[in-house]
């Protein structure tokens, strides 16, 4: 059994295991999509929460007057930072430095950032939020961490230390996969 069905195997087993003993069939014989299983539960919920992720991308792009999700990514990627290129931000944010490149001009116009040459190498552009620019930030990131918090006060610190360790695990399964050679 692997550590990413282990770490599953104990969160559902923390969760529905009656006095008698362990509950469901065994971890190791889940598949990513079986909600029978714990590993199965797991893959399925974080399906559901890429693609509301997904979902949330899209609705705020179209909604007129107010930032999108990757646009207060890059907001947020400057938060606390000094100036930041937006190769950088691209990195950060992972979206395309075009991408940035455009988003950054758009945030300039709006006021919520400024951007400078760099005096080590004029080539680069440097930016950095504005006090309007970080006041939007931190109100955004109080709603955000409000709802958060709220969501998850019901979990023990346990559960949560459990829950961040798989999702790590899950996000090193998927990048993983991104570098497997095609051929083999």
């Amino acid at each position: 059994m692997s550590t990413v069905e282990r770490e599953a195997a104990a969160i559902q087993s923390t969760a529905e295991q009656p006095a008698g003993g362990p509950a469901g069939p065994p971890a190791g014989s889940s598949s990513f999509h079986d909600s029978s299983t714990p590993t199965g539960q797991v893959g399925l919920a974080f399906k559901r929460a890429m693609v509301a992720v997904r979902k949330l991308r899209g609705r705020e792009t179209q909604r007129v007057g107010q930032l999108s999700y990757a646009q207060y990514g890059l907001l947020h990627g400057l938060a606390g930072r000094s100036d930041c290129s937006a190769r950088e931000l691209a990195e950060h944010t992972d979206l395309s430095p075009a991408t940035v490149a455009q988003m950054l001009e758009h945030l300039e116009a709006a006021g919520l950032i400024t951007r400078t040459r760099s005096e080590q190498d004029r080539r680069v552009v440097l930016s950095a939020l504005t006090e309007h620019g970080a006041a939007i930030v931190a109100e955004r990131q109080a709603r955000m961490e409000d709802r958060w918090n709220s969501a998850l006060e019901e979990f023990s610190t346990e559960e949560l230390t459990v829950a961040a360790k798989v999702l790590h695990r899950a996000a090193d399964v998927f990048e993983s996969l991104s570098q497997d050679d095609p051929d083999e």
